[in-house]
């Protein structure tokens, strides 16, 4: 049975909050005030993983493949050209994060901490997704390739939307709103071009968010082990920022005296 209008928009508007109303189970799992010593907490894993069991069980479960197709159909129809803003608003939230503090609202971390975490968040999330694509070689709903689950594109935004909404979670609520807000039109668009199934979206999403999860828990670790980063006074700050983008990857250096 094809979906209704009504119903693509009620999909569209869970998977929306889906990620934000983390601040109800993890709103004490990551101290603002002192980056040394952040608790791990199992409850923060549950919509993360909950997303990406559902992409990972939409792959063999015959059900949730026709719901794709069903998806598909409702948001393609009538489609008479392609947006390409997804290959931009992918990194939206993350850049949001750097300019809003050059317009002077402050967040939970300093240039170099919070550049070490997104460079971890990237690379934790650029090589779940490729190894993902390469075991489950899933098709394109365009035919194109066989790289389609998990959506790369998502996964980034919703990366970074998770990072915005982390380092200004305390300023303002709304900054975590608008993170999502995008992060959710960028999924929206990888299916309505035709790029992605609602589950590598879908998979996408729980990826994006759990990498920065991570990349904040096991900072202080790498803040402390790699960077050496032993005591308050330091030269000059130094910050290495891997990227990934779906087909690169690099690193990219922030050197401040």
């Amino acid at each position: 049975m094809t979906l209704r209008k009504k119903e693509l928009t009620f999909v569209m508007l869970l998977f929306l909050f889906a990620g934000f109303s983390q601040k109800k189970i993890d709103k004490d799992s990551l101290s603002v005030k002192d980056t040394s010593n952040i608790n791990f907490q199992y409850k923060s894993l549950i919509i993360p993983s909950a997303l990406i069991g559902y992409g990972l069980l939409a792959t063999e479960s015959h059900t949730l493949i026709d719901f794709n197709g069903e998806i598909k159909e409702e948001v393609n129809e009538h489609i008479d050209k392609k947006f390409t803003i997804d290959d931009i608003s992918q990194y939206a939230p993350a850049v949001a994060v750097y300019g809003i503090n050059l317009a002077g609202v402050k967040g939970r971390n300093n240039l170099r901490d919070r550049t070490i975490i997104l460079g971890t968040a990237y690379l934790i999330m650029g090589s779940s997704v490729t190894g993902l694509k390469a075991i489950t070689r899933i098709e394109r709903p365009d035919g194109t390739s066989r790289n389609s689950f998990p959506s790369g594109h998502t996964a980034t935004a919703f990366m970074g939307a998770e990072f915005l909404y982390q380092e200004y979670k305390d300023v303002s609520i709304w900054y975590g709103i608008a993170g999502y807000a995008v992060a959710t039109g960028t999924g929206f668009f990888r299916i309505y071009n035709d790029r992605h199934w609602f589950s590598d979206v879908i998979a996408g999403a729980g990826i994006g968010i759990l990498s920065t999860k991570i990349a904040y828990w096991i900072h202080p670790f790498i803040n402390k082990k790699i960077f050496l980063n032993h005591t308050k006074e330091k030269r000059f700050d130094k910050a290495f920022a891997p990227f990934y983008n779906g087909r690169e990857m690099g690193v990219g250096a922030v050197i401040r005296f």
